[in-house]
């Protein structure tokens, strides 16, 4: 059985310039985004640099991270990847 993409991407080193309205204008073009999370600290409320984009199907995910993983974003490269869940984090094979 194939394995589906995740439809959440992890958006990392983002600049602490970079708001989530920026983020969705930047991934909506692939496709319908229904989440931008950005990741700020719990005292200064400050950006941590990095952020949640989720899509509706794992297609449009899929091409998000092809067109934008390595792009300039404000001045910083940024890293795209499939958010690991939980539960990805839990499997491990037996050996």
């Amino acid at each position: 059985m194939a394995k589906r993409l995740s439809l959440q991407l992890f958006i990392s080193r983002l600049s602490s310039f970079t708001n989530n309205e920026q983020l969705k204008r930047l991934f909506s073009p692939f496709g319908d985004v229904t989440d931008a999370r950005m990741a700020v600290d719990r005292i200064t409320q400050r950006p941590k640099g990095f952020d949640f984009v989720t899509y509706k199907s794992d297609v449009e995910a899929q091409k998000a991270l092809m067109a934008t993983d390595g792009k300039m974003v404000d001045g910083r490269l940024i890293f795209v990847e499939v958010a690991q869940t939980q539960k990805q984090e839990g499997d491990t094979k037996s050996r």
